[in-house]
């Protein structure tokens, strides 16, 4: 497909859905940038890191649910193309939200198609992913000849829902508008890799925290293992692409647009272990390298029963304070199992070929979380803070506390070092002494290389003395 770069973009009307999302505004800023008439971002929130950004550059930011036909409807109006990227349950406890990612991804995808219909809009963009096609089985440079994964044999509900929700993308494709007279509507899907970039706001947040507390000490499967990444900008531009591809006004071209009800693959081409892949990343900002190696089949059962863990605690899922799991059996076939596929449909229909190098990528990567550390509270591993509050906790217990049950034990283990009562309340007190010194001490110090986080540190080093001090000692260094 030969077209100019901007074609079926300038004065037009576009509406994004998931517009406020890293892989959204980012679409939606291309768009302006091309000459679009119009760009709306219709999102649940009403903020994210990206709000300021696409007001300046005139995007309509619509609040609005997915799950809402009228919200969906409204947002759609008078629009001539639509990119469907709003979706739910992609990782960690939003993937056990079984009833919410269905009714996002299934009945969300269906409010869309149905306005689509109703509104007159020509073309729709879907987001899909490789889960319709894989589901924990090795795929080596796959295409889209693959049928879906059996429904029943997903092991999530996001790769189940967003096969139903593509299939049902690629049936609409060709239906007649209901209200106008003349006109359809051409649909087709992009299945991305895992996404990466700078700001990206699923994968790397997540993989970075868990990092930061030492809890990435295995590798999961054979080194050999290879998937496919897509940087944000590659994706983008296979989009733009896509919606090209379902122009119907081409001179000179007869018949249905190429893209009209197809299904593509887009990632950067370069497939690799995922440890290997973010091992730069991890070692740019001081994190430890996971060195141990964890066999699928165990990963996988740990998997399963922090499933079930967290499907007891269901009703506490949207909750802050309930950690995210460290791993679910969805996430264990995507980095232990090999799978990754080919790009040469979307390269031979739509002219896609990824503008940014993996290594770009990582670098632009890399560069965002080295300065987004310099700006958080950075601390110890969790088994510092397990050593500390467990430490502390035991001798304040034992030196203050009338001895009622469990600190009957504390007392015996304590005695147990220190001997005597007078010496155990003497720790107590020169400890809490201490902690305080050092907590004013990191509240200063930080009031002068890190102001923002100045109450953090203060916090965070009177639980952990030195262990959080001389992070911040190191911070003032540098």
């Amino acid at each position: 497909m030969h077209l100019s770069e901007n074609e079926g973009v300038e004065g037009k009307v576009f509406v994004v859905t998931g517009g406020l999302g890293f892989v959204g505004s980012a679409l939606c800023l291309d768009l302006v940038r091309r000459g679009a008439r119009q760009v709306r971002a219709f999102d649940l929130r009403t903020n994210s890191p990206w709000s300021d950004s696409l007001s300046s550059r005139g995007v309509k930011c619509i609040q609005g649910d997915i799950t809402n036909q009228k919200d969906v409807g409204k947002a759609l109006r008078g629009a001539d193309c639509v990119f469907h990227l709003a979706s739910y349950g992609m990782s960690g406890k939003e993937m056990l939200q079984f009833g919410r990612v269905d009714e996002v991804n299934i009945n969300g995808t269906c409010h869309v198609l149905e306005s689509c219909l109703d509104q007159g809009v020509n073309r729709l963009v879907y987001v899909s992913t490789y889960n319709v096609v894989f589901g924990g089985k090795e795929i080596v440079n796959g295409n889209e000849a693959l049928t879906y994964f059996p429904l029943d044999d997903h092991v999530d509900t996001y790769g189940r829902s967003k096969s139903i929700a593509e299939q049902l993308v690629l049936k609409y494709n060709g239906r007649s508008f209901k209200k106008i007279n003349s006109g359809q509507l051409y649909t087709c899907a992009i299945r991305p890799a895992a996404i990466y970039g700078p700001g990206e706001e699923r994968h790397l947040p997540r993989i970075m925290s868990l990092a930061k507390l030492g809890l990435m000490p295995f590798r999961i499967g054979d080194p050999n293992v290879k998937t496919d990444w897509v940087y944000c900008d590659n994706l983008v531009l296979a989009l733009i692409q896509a919606s090209m591809g379902l122009l119907d006004d081409i001179p000179g071209r007869k018949g249905r647009p190429v893209a009209s009800g197809q299904a593509y693959f887009i990632c950067d081409g370069s497939p690799v272990n995922s440890f290997e892949f973010l091992q730069p990343l991890l070692k740019s900002v001081g994190y430890d390298i996971p060195k141990g190696s964890l066999p699928v089949s165990q990963a996988l059962t740990i998997g399963k029963v922090l499933a079930a863990v967290y499907t007891i605690l269901y009703p506490w899922l949207k909750h802050w304070w309930l950690p995210q799991p460290l791993i679910l059996p969805a996430e264990v076939y995507k980095v232990g199992v090999t799978h990754y596929f080919s790009y040469l449909k979307a390269k031979e229909e739509l002219g896609y070929v990824p503008l940014v190098t993996p290594r770009e990528g990582m670098a632009a990567t890399i560069s965002y979380w080295q300065k987004k550390k310099r700006e958080m509270l950075d601390g110890p591993t969790i088994y510092a803070w397990l050593y500390c509050v467990i430490g502390m906790g035991m001798v304040l217990c034992a030196a203050f506390l009338p001895d009622v049950g469990p600190v009957s034990l504390m007392k015996a283990i304590c005695l147990l070092y220190m001997r005597s009562m007078f010496v155990i309340r003497l720790v107590a007190v020169l400890a809490i002494a201490a902690h305080l010194f050092e907590a004013m001490y990191a509240w200063k110090l930080a009031k002068k290389v890190d102001p923002a986080n100045a109450k953090g540190w203060f916090w965070q080093t009177f639980a952990l003395g030195f262990f959080s001090l001389r992070f911040l000692l190191k911070r003032a260094q540098n």
